[in-house]
């Protein structure tokens, strides 16, 4: 059977996932009578509740006799290191692109790294039924950033296609037939080429890990593409790493192909295809597996370095493993390091004392991602405040730039670029109308600034605006720019939180807990009205005497507490401060719990 190795990218929110969701429905993959969810490559939990896609997933289709692999790739950038090593796996890329926000900054950066490995890709523009849609000036911006990407013109000679991915149509004309995906089958038949090492059949066998995952009965799973010859389930093989060093000899006992939503176990795996292999022990991300006779490994795509770094520590609170089973060090130190085999966009280090984790990734949402799914496991975590990467330069310190890409309404414009441009030293590259009402700001700003920026810009642009960022380059530092401007209330006692102490502190500040919580010394319990800390104490009750009068005893009403999300907590905290979380709970609390150790170190400080 002919094969076709494609990977689907784009923006996040552009509508990869739910293309494919009709690629899979209009091959004849479900039966007629299947029960199937929307947007059924987004399997894991987290996917589903968010709504984005995190982990790539390939899955496979039937055309005119053709087996077309597919893969689903993420759009955020935090995750950009799953789309760089799938982009060696396939021989090419559909780039879809909103009609009413053309190319964006995960556009451009996808894009970047398909055409640097010589990808032709296939241009769709989606969504082009939207109201605001302009799908012609979003083709005319794709060539641009084609052509300031350096492609050649083989790459700019690409074909294009108009789509609703959600009505599942594409045409090649924007008022053609609008009925069915047939046309975009067919022009992936023809404009992708066949894997080239299908004309490796006859030589030995040999594959480059791209993707690692688990399974109950099978153990580990690497995922990538046959490079050469064919491999037969019990045949045994082995594993080198980037170097051709011996990692480890294995019996393949299991050889799975991608066959719709499910993977199916095969006998055979031949050159070209995209295939799952069990049995291996060590192996991981980018070694290669092969036959005993190859002697040099695959060379593996080279991913771009990490920018932040957060600490990940035990949990030390006076509430300590009250929700969690998994509390040790040692069980938080292998669940990082079984991370960070299968993430190769994360790095993991002890620090001195072995108490605490140094992770190393590519933003905020990335380890938000990695937490959640922790605690989901049972973990217990105190969590430090991100700190941005720094690397020398011929003895100069530079920092990590982004470049983000804001759309927001016109009344707005001026409030984001004076944050962004002021005390975020950020640089204002380009602001031009996008659509009715709006304006895009392109700014070049420091990591640092943007760390905790996503929740008070939503304050700004009262929850209308976008903010996209991805990494740009490495310049030299741009100076201190100011943290968080409100001073916090800390609890100074340990028990349970009364209505009537909090009720009468409500003019010292806003509350993030209610009544009847777990408090204790050195929680924080709300943010300070004022730029300094606060020391309250939220058991206080009332003075009962015997005495009652009319009026006195007036209704306790609590004004809602204010709950972060674990994102907004990581961002919103200082640098002596931490958060707690637990399967049950985040709360935030001081570093040092004790008042007075508290101002011995911020003396030492």
């Amino acid at each position: 059977m002919e094969l076709r190795n494609i990977a689907i990218i784009a923006h996040v929110d552009h509508g990869k996932t739910t293309l494919v969701d009709e690629l899979l429905k209009q091959s004849g993959t479900y039966r007629e009578n299947q029960a199937t969810t929307e947007r059924a490559m987004d399997s894991n939990d987290l996917e589903r509740e968010r709504g984005i896609t995190i982990f790539a997933k390939p899955t496979s289709v039937e055309w005119k006799g053709t087996r077309i692999n597919i893969v689903d790739t993420p759009g955020h950038a935090d995750f950009g290191g799953e789309v760089e090593r799938i982009l060696s796996m396939v021989d090419g890329v559909v780039l879809l692109v909103d009609a009413a926000e053309g190319p964006m900054p995960q556009t451009k950066f996808v894009t970047s790294k398909a055409l640097k490995l010589g990808l032709r890709p296939i241009v769709v523009v989606n969504k082009v039924d939207k109201a605001d849609g302009e799908p012609d000036r979003a083709l005319d911006e794709c060539f641009d950033l084609f052509a300031n990407l350096d492609a050649t013109d083989e790459q700019l000679d690409f074909p294009t296609m108009y789509a609703s991915g959600r009505n599942g149509w594409a045409d090649m004309e924007l008022d053609g037939k609008r009925d069915g995906l047939d046309a975009l089958f067919d022009l992936i038949l023809s404009h992708v080429p066949a894997p080239a090492q299908v004309a490796n059949a006859d030589q030995p066998f040999s594959m480059l890990a791209t993707t690692l995952g688990g399974d109950p009965f099978l153990g580990r799973l690497l995922t990538g593409r046959v490079e050469s010859g064919t491999v037969k389930a019990g045949q045994t093989i082995k594993a080198m790493s980037r170097d051709g060093k011996l990692i480890e000899n294995f019996r393949c006992t299991k050889i799975l192909a991608f066959r719709g939503l499910d993977q199916t176990a095969i006998d055979v795996a031949e050159a070209g295809d995209i295939v799952s292999i069990a049995g291996m022990t060590k192996a991981t991300v980018a070694d290669t597996l092969a036959d005993a006779s190859v002697t040099e490994a695959i060379p593996a795509q080279p991913i771009d370095p990490p920018t932040i770094t957060v600490t990940f520590g035990i949990n030390d609170s006076p509430l300590a493993g009250r929700d969690g089973k998994k509390v040790q060090s040692r069980v938080i130190r292998d669940r990082l390091h079984k991370e960070a085999e299968s993430n190769v966009a994360i790095k993991i280090s002890d620090t001195p004392g072995g108490e605490a984790f140094e992770v190393a990734g590519r933003g905020e949402l990335q380890m938000g991602v990695l937490i959640e799914n922790m605690r989901r496991e049972g973990f217990e975590l105190s969590i430090s405040r991100p700190q941005v990467l720094f690397q020398d330069v011929d003895g100069v310190r530079h920092e990590p730039i982004e470049e983000a890409t804001i759309d927001v309404d016109d009344e707005y414009s001026g409030a984001v670029i004076e944050k962004i441009t002021g005390a975020r030293k950020g640089e204002l590259v380009e602001m031009k109308p996008a659509g009715a009402g709006k304006t895009r700001i392109v700014a070049h700003v420091p990591s640092r600034g943007l760390i905790g920026y996503h929740g008070e810009f939503l304050t700004d642009t009262r929850g209308t605006g976008v903010l996209n960022r991805v990494f740009h380059s490495w310049a030299p530092h741009k100076g201190t720019i100011p943290g968080r401007r409100a001073g916090v209330l800390i609890s100074m006692e340990n028990g349970t939180s009364v209505s009537y102490a909090l009720w009468k502190l409500e003019d010292r500040g806003k509350f993030f807990i209610g009544a009847q919580e777990a408090v204790y010394t050195g929680m924080i319990i709300g943010e300070h009205s004022r730029e300094n800390d606060l020391e309250v104490n939220p058991l206080k009750g009332k003075q009962l005497t015997n005495v009652r009068a009319s009026g006195t005893d007036e209704a306790v009403r609590l004004t809602t507490p204010i709950t972060l999300s674990l994102e907004e907590a990581i961002a919103y905290i200082d640098d002596d401060e931490l958060v707690e979380v637990t399967p049950n709970a985040i709360r935030l609390r001081k570093r040092y719990l004790d008042p007075h150790e508290r101002k011995r170190m911020a003396k030492s400080a």
